[in-house]
């Protein structure tokens, strides 16, 4: 066990950390880094797919994370891993914006009843790894608007300021990426039944 595992052991809260953090102990930095990287590269890699543009990203959170991690007020237990959670989607859909154009299509006429998918996807089945697959493989707009619609709970307004576009073209790249979804979880389905 190393010193820091004394002094940071598990039992300790997250408001230990950040305070060595915040003092600048570079064993305590390193620390942190450890113990978030994951969380930050699972919430990045919803949204981008490129592993060089996923390692470029999370270093670009990293430095925004420990640029301002002094004025962070901490709130109790949780609030770190939040506050780590809305700079990480921040910086990625600032960098989305940035380094690349969502290729959306508005629908100025929304689908009918009958041509959107069922409320619920029929996920019972289908392996949460084989789900994340499915999503990282959707086209990079319908997949930003579904994470960011299904998984953060964005309205389709907010989802339009945040990247720039109209809320009818959010609400079709959703209802787009749903029906493909569907019918990947609906092949999925089929082709692993007995």
């Amino acid at each position: 066990m190393s010193i820091l595992d004394r002094l940071i052991h598990p039992t300790d809260h997250e408001a230990k950390l950040l305070q060595a953090v915040q003092r600048g102990d570079r064993a305590a930095t390193e620390r942190f880094y450890r113990l978030y990287v994951r969380y930050v590269t699972a919430l990045c890699s919803r949204y981008i797919t490129d592993d060089e543009d996923l390692k470029d990203l999370i270093q670009e959170i990293f430095i925004k994370l420990f640029t301002t991690i002094a004025h962070f007020d901490y709130r109790g237990e949780g609030s770190l891993k939040a506050w780590i959670g809305r700079i990480a989607l921040n910086e990625t859909i600032s960098y989305i914006r940035q380094k690349r154009r969502i290729e959306t299509v508005s629908l100025e006429v929304m689908p009918t009843e009958e041509e959107m998918p069922d409320e619920e996807l029929p996920t019972e089945q289908v392996p949460t790894e084989v789900l994340y697959r499915f999503i990282r493989e959707l086209p990079e707009g319908y997949r930003t608007v579904f994470n960011l619609f299904v998984i953060e709970g964005k309205s389709h307004k907010e989802i339009a300021q945040l990247l720039g576009i109209k809320v009818n073209t959010s609400t079709s790249q959703y209802y787009k990426a749903k029906a493909l979804l569907a019918q990947k979880i609906n092949d999925y389905i089929t082709s692993n039944s007995i």
